[in-house]
This record gives C-alpha cells, sequence and structure tokens, in this order.
C-alpha cells in the first residue's frame, strides 16, 4: 500500500472559494490513483488536506486531475496549487492558479519547468498538445476590419474564459482609473476645449497637471522641464 498526502489550496481572491464537489486524481509513471473526493466548502486562502491510497507506488507523480462537479448551483473554484507528498518523502508541487467553472477536469502539470524533449512519458506529450490545442481555440484571432490590427475572435469579452478576462477586483481598480482619468481630464479643460492649441507649451500644461494629480500632486506645482 502506497499512501500519498495530499494538500489543495485554494486562492485568496475574490469569490475563490465554492461549496461545489472537487475530488482528485493523481497521475504517476507507472500509474495512476483512484479519484478521491477533497470535501466540500472550499474557502478563500484556505487548504485541505487527505490521503489518498493506492495499491501500488506509482512511481513519480507528473500530473494531477482536479475534478469539479455541480451539484446544484454553479459556484466557481480558483484553485491555487496542489502538493503531493510521495511515501519516500519527496515533495511535488502543482500550481495552477485558475477557475474552475461548471463541471469540468483540468489537468495539472508538476511545477518544474520542461522543455519538449524532456518529455519522455507519452501522457505529457499529450497533455502539452491538448494544451496548445486549448490556447489557440482561445486565442484565435480574426480581422475587424480591413487595416486594422488582429483582435480574438469574439464578439463580446462576456464570450471569453475566466482566465483571461480580468478578475473583479482588477477590474474594478480599471474601471475606476477611467472614470478618475476622465474626470481629470474634464476639470484640466482637455475634454471640452474647442479650440485649437495656441502652443506646445499650452498642451505641455495640461498635461504636466494631469500628471501632477496622478501622482499627489497639485495645480500650483510647477511642470516638469521639458
Amino acid at each position: 500500500m502506497a499512501v500519498y498526502k495530499v494538500t489543495v489550496a485554494t486562492g485568496d481572491v475574490l469569490e475563490a472559494g465554492t461549496n461545489n464537489s472537487i475530488s482528485i486524481t493523481l497521475v504517476g509513471s507507472r500509474g495512476e490513483s483512484r479519484r478521491t473526493s477533497v470535501n466540500f466548502l472550499f474557502l478563500p486562502g484556505k487548504e485541505r488536506n487527505l490521503t489518498v491510497r493506492c495499491e501500488k507506488d506509482l512511481g513519480t507523480i507528473v500530473l494531477v486531475r482536479l475534478h469539479k462537479w455541480r451539484l446544484f448551483l454553479e459556484d466557481a473554484w480558483f484553485c491555487k496549487e496542489v502538493r503531493v507528498t510521495a511515501p519516500d518523502g519527496t515533495l511535488h508541487r502543482f500550481p495552477c492558479y485558475q477557475w474552475l467553472e461548471g463541471t469540468t477536469t483540468v489537468e495539472v502539470r508538476e511545477g518544474t519547468a520542461k522543455k519538449l524533449v524532456d518529455d519522455e512519458l507519452e501522457i505529457l506529450k499529450e497533455h502539452r498538445r491538448k494544451e496548445l490545442k486549448e490556447r489557440q481555440e482561445a486565442f484565435w484571432w480574426k480581422n475587424y476590419a480591413e487595416g486594422w490590427p488582429r483582435c480574438l475572435n469574439v464578439d463580446s469579452i462576456l464570450e471569453l474564459d475566466t482566465n483571461i478576462k480580468f478578475s473583479c477586483v482588477r477590474a474594478t481598480n480599471f474601471t475606476g482609473m477611467l472614470i478618475f482619468q476622465g474626470a481629470t481630464h474634464l476639470l484640466s479643460g482637455f475634454l471640452l476645449r474647442r479650440t485649437s492649441w495656441k502652443s506646445l507649451d499650452e498642451m505641455r500644461s495640461i498635461f504636466s497637471r494631469t500628471q501632477g494629480r496622478e501622482i499627489g500632486g497639485c495645480l500650483s506645482c510647477p511642470p516638469p522641464p521639458p
């Protein structure tokens, strides 16, 4: 009997926890474990410990499969990492840092950086091919208009995967900065200006005052030298 100690860590971002069912499968160079339930009610910033028992040694642990099953209501989960301690005491780390939504299974590689030529096991080669295909589908380009830069092949930001979009905190900060910049330019007379600039010095004075506000300055502060 081979016994593996597993720690599953939830990220500390907003709403990272979940009450959906989470289970895990360990994949080694000599075989894989049965699916083992981790438990319910994952809280942000907290860790869950469990024991995975196998009839034989799995060899070097190269992948972990995280299974998320929606019970009644969808509750996305942000997994930070998984740590696996083998029977001989070897610690394997599997950084995840991604959202799991709906009923899904996500495979996470061991955290040691490896090149394609380092993948000796077929299961790792297949994982790399699958990951590359998913990335190509997620970031497929389209031509918005002739002469325009390429853009993602989506009609709305809502179609993007959660792991591609800004987090709630980042999006809030970004929106707040846009409002602040708009108010700053409005107060400085930039947005409502209906006449042409008289000189480059006049333009420089407007943006100097804007910069002063952004770094905690004031309107009475002298502009930076040209």
